[in-house]
């Protein structure tokens, strides 16, 4: 979802980075091969994930949901030299595909795929943390907050996506059955409210949020 009308979105665009070449080779096969492709992060938003992994120049990095790679591989743009990765999909037909960019990118031995119920994968992971980003099943939002909040080293920041879920976090009359909106809502008050960290909500996309660990 876009906030901008598209001419504006277009321009926005035209005058920010290029993706890699990697990066658009991997974008059009996710959109010839691999359904849902409407999931992958793609150019604006990847440049943007770039940027502040880059401001922060992270040592330790943990995605939630890798999806095709494509995150990740921007994510990986930051790392400090011998830095780590660690990226959890629980679709296991995705790795391969995800292992083929990773290997033809700078970085492909600097991360590492979990395959598997991130809920179960996150505690056994013993390393912090001073980059998270979380873009996997929206119910599990707050399990993983909570999950990874000690994880996540003073100063770390947290990047939430897909938080304004497509304008359906603004319905007065929210169905119980619409799970995902009201699991969207309470994390979205959560990390507003949990002293923490600070947080930030833009307007990016389906919006995402960035918090910083206190």
């Amino acid at each position: 979802m876009n906030f901008l009308p598209d001419a504006l979105d277009e321009y926005v665009i035209k005058n920010s980075q290029k993706e890699p070449k990697l990066l658009t080779q991997l974008h059009k096969e996710t959109y010839q091969k691999i359904l849902q492709p409407r999931m992958v992060s793609g150019h604006y938003q990847g440049r943007l994930l770039s940027m502040i992994s880059k401001l922060i120049n992270p040592k330790t990095i943990l995605e939630i949901g890798t999806y095709t790679g494509y995150s990740a591989l921007c994510l990986a743009e930051g790392l400090q030299d011998c830095g780590e990765l660690h990226t959890i999909d629980i679709n296991e037909e995705l790795v391969d595909f995800q292992r083929k960019y990773f290997d033809k990118s700078d970085y492909g031995k600097c991360i590492y795929q979990h395959l598997g119920n991130a809920l179960e994968i996150i505690p056994t992971l013993e390393q912090n943390f001073d980059l998270v980003f979380i873009d996997a099943d929206k119910i599990n939002y707050s399990k993983y907050f909570h999950m990874i909040i000690e994880k996540l080293n003073s100063g770390g920041v947290l990047i939430s996506d897909n938080v304004l879920w497509s304008g359906k976090v603004l319905e007065k009359n929210i169905k119980k059955e619409d799970h995902t909106t009201i699991s969207i809502n309470a994390y979205n008050h959560l990390v507003n409210t949990d002293k923490r960290i600070e947080t930030i909500m833009l307007p990016i996309r389906d919006g995402l949020t960035i918090s910083r660990k206190k």
